[in-house]
């Protein structure tokens, strides 16, 4: 793989070095986010880190059509009833994480990283720009512009910032142990967004990578582009080693 090249806006100077990340991917089948296993995983590994019997730890799967509601609990950005939410095969559900609603869906990356704030010697917003780096990391791998760090609209946004290709919302509980993350637009099916105001943002529109793309920087398979992401992250928090061996059960759909 290529090497990656510095976001323009980084500062790899401000990140330190961390000895390892288990890494564990769920792609084969899309994760229900309300489903026990998920819903609670992130919740025993938060503690399990905070306690230090793991080290920090990425999750990297995707969801079936699914419609988050952050912390602040923003239902008036959801422009659909719930009947009509159902009638699509979509699911709402409220979370703890931070940030306004938000779709998920297959054909997005989505990253929770379970990392110690405090061992990394990180602050909560640089923790942040951290994420919207990763992500602007991998946009330039295929030719694109893009930045983050705007005003009151946390993620990162391409096309002279007037579309979004990645969005930020994560928790820090007690302990500085992080969770929930960010999700990136590789090829989703786009039409979901227009039964929310995403982010609660209603002037600027969602995109995606194969979207954004010209005809010189051709898309890769998602799964490959996931992986894209993944040696992102891993090279912006500055991780030297990572490994697999934490196993993540799929789901069952019902």
């Amino acid at each position: 793989m290529a090497p990656v090249p510095q976001p323009q806006t980084a500062s790899a100077s401000h990140w330190f070095k961390a000895s390892a990340c288990h890494i564990s991917r769920s792609l084969g089948t899309p994760n229900r986010y309300g489903n026990p296993p998920l819903k609670h995983q992130q919740n025993e590994l938060v503690e399990k880190r905070r306690v230090g019997t793991i080290c920090d730890t990425l999750l990297c799967l995707q969801h079936p059509p699914t419609f988050t509601v952050g912390k602040r609990r923003t239902l008036h950005n959801l422009l659909s009833t719930p009947a009509v939410v159902r009638s699509m095969g979509a699911e709402i559900h409220q979370t703890e994480r931070g940030g306004d609603i938000t779709f998920h869906g297959p054909g997005q990356a989505v990253l929770y990283p379970i990392l110690s704030l405090r061992d990394l010697k990180l602050g909560v917003r640089k923790y942040v720009e951290g994420l919207e780096d990763t992500m602007i990391r991998l946009c330039h791998l295929y030719g694109i512009t893009a930045r983050g760090r705007m005003v009151k609209e946390t993620g990162v946004w391409v096309s002279d910032n007037r579309k979004k290709i990645g969005a930020v919302g994560v928790r820090v509980s007690s302990g500085s142990i992080t969770s929930h993350g960010l999700a990136f637009n590789i090829a989703p099916d786009l039409s979901f967004f227009q039964h929310i105001v995403p982010c609660g943002i209603a002037d600027k529109e969602v995109t995606s990578l194969s979207k954004e793309l010209s005809s010189s920087h051709p898309l890769q398979e998602q799964a490959v582009v996931t992986e894209q992401l993944i040696d992102c992250f891993v090279q912006q928090f500055g991780f030297e080693a990572f490994n697999w061996p934490l196993t993540v059960e799929t789901p069952t759909q019902s």
